[in-house]
């Protein structure tokens, strides 16, 4: 195994980049960024050799992680190699865009090189890459290639951390950086336009990655290209993982979350059902974010069917409301438990994920409602008052997984500044309590479960717990919300309960908990609430636990 040390070419590689310079190769321009938020929804792909035991890229390697903790369980010496038996006959670029393209994704993103070092890409710099594998093609450049031809926009994750090159983060650093930087060049030289870079860098300082020439160099070399800010500047775009970010309309951001739990193949993974994806990319939106959807395809090439499936449906589900998402805004309303809202002109639609009670009632807005439709079907009633709006759709026409209003206004809905919804849950004001805390801080304290604002959560000290809420007196609940913090934080198990006659009794338990979770039941009238949660590896975060009466507006 060989790779090659290019510090004497620096001047070549670089010519005459100036890593000190400030201009404006720092960031895209706000033209380009207009157009990336347009795009909206986007197919990551993490592939590698490691799809051949089923376990998760990179982070399953056993050996040092310089810079990171901790180690997987396939020893190192067959971790790295893999790839020489790694030939996925099935794979088929043009395939994996059509999916995409019926998914309604508008852009893929591709892991040339993760964690683990491994180059998918034909990288003169190394021999550990696919070209010598027994597939022995440039799988980068097929769906390159691909992606041209398909019309839909092309990007490139790469990993600045590298477990298996032998200077990286070590005396020889510096021969690493050139190594990062010449790749680099290659990527954005050899693979027609990249429309984007997804960096990666686990949070090393910025002096590891010197990203002030890589920026200027690759800016120099693909001129319409937006980055993400894990390359150690702040880039374009912000990106928060596995959940979804809170609203944010200063500043670009994009959601990348897995469609199972992990984001390489995984032998019997468990997938999202459709709902929660839908709902994940409709939240994002409406939070004014781009949604990236991560698929690991299996050994031999083929993403996994249950997976497509999923894909195309919420594709059919976008050729019915697409114009809710595509072309607009997140806002005016913050995005919480109940829904978001998207706008584009003076349409303002609302999305609701849940009802709770005959009707919802959002706050007043300074503009006047002139007309409005229900996009999923059925009829609505819109009455506009002094101090809110209140929406009512009758039971039969509400949706499992989105009911849409569409209000026209007289104004363009995105010049109302941003406004937040109260819940109106049974919970605000309780006493709450929980099992841990933790590092006992106070931002993870139980009582952020119950603050009505889904950027804050409860966060146990163990890998299982309880988050109890006591009412300011006994009061009728049919319906628990329960919203994670993040799918790296969710509950394996859990249980709803609620006290009667000095005895906790269950409502509800299951075996997952996605990010927005709604538990209908018959009434029952109590004061203190609990929810028991559980999972194998590590601690439980949630962001909100709320209750809702029968007659909740």
């Amino acid at each position: 195994m060989f790779v090659i040390t290019i510090v004497t070419l620096a001047g070549l590689v670089f010519g005459a980049v100036d890593g000190n310079d400030t201009g404006d190769y720092l960031k895209a321009s706000a033209e380009l960024m207009q157009q990336w938020r347009q795009l909206k929804f986007g197919l990551f792909v993490h592939w590698g050799p490691s799809s051949l035991l089923g376990k998760e890229i990179s982070w399953s390697r056993g050996g040092q992680r310089r810079g990171t903790k901790g180690s997987g369980d396939i020893p190192v010496e067959v971790y790295d190699n893999l790839y020489r038996s790694f030939y996925p006959a099935l794979f088929d670029a043009d395939q994996w865009v059509q999916i995409a393209r019926s998914a309604g994704m508008r852009y893929l993103v591709f892991t040339t090189k993760h964690h683990d070092g491994f180059c998918m890409f034909d990288s003169a710099l190394t021999d550990y890459k696919i070209t010598n594998s027994p597939y022995g093609t440039d799988i980068v450049k097929k769906l390159a290639d691909a992606c041209h031809r398909g019309g839909i926009k092309f990007g490139i994750y790469y990993s600045q951390p590298d477990w298996h090159h032998p200077d990286f983060k070590t005396e020889n650093h510096a021969r690493y950086i050139e190594y990062m930087h010449s790749q680099l060049r290659e990527l954005c030289s050899n693979y027609g336009k990249v429309d984007m870079i997804f960096f990666d860098g686990l949070g090393s300082k910025s002096k590891y990655w010197d990203p002030s020439k890589v920026f200027k160099m690759i800016r120099q070399l693909q001129p319409d290209i937006v980055i993400n800010n894990r390359g150690g500047l702040p880039g374009d775009y912000d990106t928060p993982e596995q959940k979804v970010g809170e609203f944010q309309q200063d500043r670009p951001w994009e959601t990348c979350m897995t469609m199972a739990e992990h984001w390489s193949w995984r032998t019997e993974d468990r997938i999202k059902p459709l709902s929660v994806c839908i709902r994940s990319l409709v939240a994002t939106v409406g939070g004014d974010g781009n949604f990236l959807l991560n698929v690991g395809p299996m050994p031999a090439g083929q993403i996994e069917p249950s997976q497509v499936q999923t894909l195309r449906e919420m594709g059919k589900w976008l050729d019915k409301y697409g114009n809710s998402i595509y072309g607009t805004r997140g806002g005016p309303f913050k995005s919480g438990t109940w829904g978001v809202s998207t706008h584009s002109g003076r349409i303002f639609y609302l999305h609701f994920f849940n009802f709770y009670g005959k009707s919802f009632r959002l706050p007043p807005i300074p503009a006047k409602i002139t007309g409005w439709s229900i996009l999923t079907g059925g009829q609505a009633e819109i009455e506009q008052l002094p101090d809110g709006i209140v929406v009512s759709v009758p039971p039969q026409y509400r949706k499992e997984i989105d009911t849409i209003v569409a209000l026209e206004l007289d104004t363009d809905a995105g010049k109302i500044a941003p406004v937040s919804v109260s819940s109106g849950s049974l919970a605000l004001n309780g006493t709450a309590l929980a099992s841990s805390v933790y590092r006992d801080r106070a931002s993870n304290a139980a009582e952020k479960a119950f603050d009505d604002k889904v950027s804050t959560h409860w966060r146990s000290n163990t890998t299982g717990g309880w988050l109890q809420i006591k009412l300011e007196k006994p009061k009728k609940v049919t319906t628990a919300v329960i919203q994670q913090g993040s799918d790296y934080f969710g509950a394996e198990e859990y249980e709803l309960l609620y006290m009667q006659d000095e005895q906790w009794k269950s409502l509800v338990n299951g075996t997952m908990l996605y990010q927005l979770n709604v538990f209908n039941f018959e009434a029952v009238s109590a004061q203190k609430f609990r929810l028991i949660v559980s999972r194998k590896d590590r601690q439980i975060m949630i962001r909100e636990f709320q209750l809702f009466g029968p007659g909740s507006e």
